[in-house]
């Protein structure tokens, strides 16, 4: 039996078929927050419970994961795919003194129009994300384009409990394969 020849089409084609789920990553050093859309998690372990999730190494998240020791994933309603359109860039935060929080106050503010508020590690959780988890990172890999964070669970929550969580196949976006140049 002949194999094709590994192209970087054909590496593009079945990557591209891995059943990925679809988030925000949430991240923050100091007062700088940011949230960015992400494919690449996983968990990796159940005692401790740990969560992995890939980070491109020029991406202003890695810089907040790697100064802040934490990230959130938030993941979404496969109905609302809007989300993630917004967050292929990095975001902009605005404080809820600005009006961008609720009236009771539960929310520090918003990336790019959508409510946030601190998670314990003081990462940001999107208040309309169907579930989350908030992790504290445990160690990191750098595996040449990305780099693995992998963060031990320090909260988690369920907002919507009955949506089927979106992945990248509700989307027309494709995140993997070979670099593109």
């Amino acid at each position: 039996m002949s194999h094709p020849a590994l192209t970087d089409e054909l590496i593009n084609r079945v990557t591209w078929k891995i059943p990925n789920a679809l988030a925000l990553v949430g991240s923050r050093a100091g007062d700088e927050r940011n949230a960015m859309t992400t494919s690449w998690i996983t968990q990796l372990s159940m005692a401790p419970v740990l969560i992995g999730v890939g980070v491109d190494n020029t991406a202003v998240t890695h810089r907040l994961i790697e100064s802040g020791g934490s990230f959130t994933v938030n993941l979404w309603d496969a109905a609302n795919t809007r989300p993630f359109v917004k967050f292929s860039k990095p975001a902009t935060y605005e404080a809820a003194g600005n009006g961008a929080g609720d009236s009771e106050g539960t929310t520090s503010g918003a990336l790019n129009g959508w409510r946030v508020y601190e998670a314990a590690t003081g990462a940001p959780v999107f208040a309309d994300a169907a579930a989350w988890t908030d992790c504290e990172v445990r160690q990191s890999m750098n595996l040449g384009t990305h780099t693995l964070f992998i963060g031990e669970l320090a909260a988690a929550g369920i907002n919507h409990d009955d949506v089927h969580i979106a992945s990248m196949s509700h989307t027309r976006m494709k995140y993997g394969g070979v670099k593109r140049h």
